[in-house]
């Protein structure tokens, strides 16, 4: 199914997570979308605060309109295919007993536990396609987001389905991509462009 490939021993498991469009639109039980969340809830983060927060609509239920009328029309066309669709939310600032402060890590954090949850994901039979082509006003206000968290991201979760059923000029992008090479990302002692 993939053409990935690595030089490394790595997991095949990050090898075979890529973000389709094509979903077939079935339910997903909430058992599998329990576990789903759970790997992103154990995620790591700075003083283990845990600012992710996820809101999420099953395909078909009283907000589903609503969570695709937040993405853009590009994403709701495909998206609308999708058994759940997730917003994914960060906490920006740190309450503890010496008050209120920013927390810089509020979005990398948030971004390892989305990693987490599309990993679980792939492990359950089902493939994620996260996306920031959403209007982020809409979702603060349709979700009920509070001033202090960032709107980060909504992810799309289902099974594959045949490409066939995209839009014109989606079909033929319905293939996992490659990645740079390290390369080009890792550099030992000084920043490398």
């Amino acid at each position: 199914m993939t053409n990935r490939t690595t030089e490394t021993g790595l997991d095949p498991i990050f090898l075979a997570r890529w973000s389709p469009r094509a979903f077939d639109g079935s339910a997903i039980p909430q058992a599998d979308l329990d576990t789903i969340f759970d790997a992103a809830r154990w995620a790591p983060s700075a003083f283990n605060y845990q600012p992710w927060r996820f809101v999420y609509s099953l395909n078909g239920d009283a907000h589903w309109e609503a969570f695709l009328s937040i993405l853009v029309p590009f994403n709701a066309r495909w998206a609308r295919n999708a058994s759940a669709l997730v917003f994914i939310l960060s906490d920006t600032q740190m309450v503890s007993a010496n008050g209120v402060s920013d927390l810089h890590s509020h979005s990398f954090d948030a971004g390892a536990s989305w990693a987490q949850l599309g990993l679980q994901a792939i492990k359950l039979g089902y493939h994620t396609h996260g996306m920031t082509g959403i209007d982020f006003d809409k979702a603060r206000t349709t979700l009920g987001v509070p001033e202090r968290f960032r709107v980060e991201a909504a992810v799309a979760i289902g099974k594959i389905s045949d490409p066939a059923g995209l839009p014109e000029g989606l079909r033929e992008r319905e293939i996992p991509s490659g990645r740079k090479a390290l390369e080009q990302i890792v550099s030992v002692g000084k920043f490398v462009a």
